[in-house]
């Protein structure tokens, strides 16, 4: 495939997440509202859920809003949200036509009821498709994950259901917004900051971190293919020692 990256070094990654950061850097480099670097940001986007098509990546997940970019100033959730619509509406199409399955995780109890029904809607619509999974992680916090998982055994213990002694690893995956994705094995963050930021802690345990300094709205298909390409020069040990695996 042209431009594919070259994977002699390595295999090519299933899953690859990306906290997409920097936009309102690159804006105010410019002396242009955030707003105008969040736009940026939905090009980039588009660009890269593309790219990840043509490369063969399954799964593709973006952290988009988390649970504590609530907190940021009202006008610029406003505009986040308006963002957030205009991709579900004017995008959601074009990926169905292009295989894409539309995947949502989060709390949604805070979303707007029209944006719920824009998810529901792109959710149901892509569910059959097969090409890539896109995940978007929106209103989304790890801690708040786990601790929601935890609370469904629970749940479930009190009611019978389960067996406290039997709960493991396996089971608490099971509970978590990610049920049947797997593991992400290159987790990718731009803008140069080298934090995790509160994003699938459970399920990069083994993931591979890729930290580059573009800004998102300057990522490109050929920093996706770099970072792709760290990733097949790594040898991967999931904690076994060098010589066991």
């Amino acid at each position: 495939m042209h431009g594919s990256p070259d994977l002699s070094g390595g295999r090519m990654p299933q899953h690859v997440a990306i906290i997409m950061d920097g936009n309102g850097r690159w804006a105010k480099t410019r002396g242009l509202p955030r707003t105008a670097g969040h736009r940026k940001g939905v090009e980039a986007v588009r660009n890269i859920v593309k790219a990840a098509g043509d490369i063969g990546i399954r799964y593709l997940t973006l952290f988009s809003f988390s649970s504590e970019n609530w907190q940021r100033p009202a006008d610029e959730v406003g505009d986040l949200m308006q963002l957030l619509r205009f991709y579900l509406r004017g995008e959601i199409a074009t990926l169905h036509k292009n295989g894409v399955r539309i995947r949502v995780i989060g709390d949604r109890s805070r979303l707007a009821p029209d944006i719920i029904s824009l998810i529901e809607n792109a959710e149901s619509l892509t569910s059959g498709n097969t090409v890539l999974t896109l995940v978007i992680a929106l209103s989304y916090g790890a801690r708040q994950e786990i601790a929601v998982a935890a609370r469904r055994l629970a749940e479930a213990a009190v009611k019978g259901l389960v067996d406290p002694a039997q709960i493991d690893e396996a089971m608490l995956s099971g509970a978590l917004f990610t049920a049947d994705i797997p593991d992400p094995d290159l987790l990718i963050r731009t803008s140069g900051e080298k934090r995790i930021s509160n994003f699938l802690l459970w399920q990069i345990a083994y993931a591979e971190f890729v930290f580059v300094d573009t800004l998102w709205p300057d990522f490109t298909r050929r920093d996706l293919e770099d970072a792709i390409q760290e990733f097949c020069r790594r040898e991967r040990r999931f904690g076994a020692s060098v010589g066991t695996r």
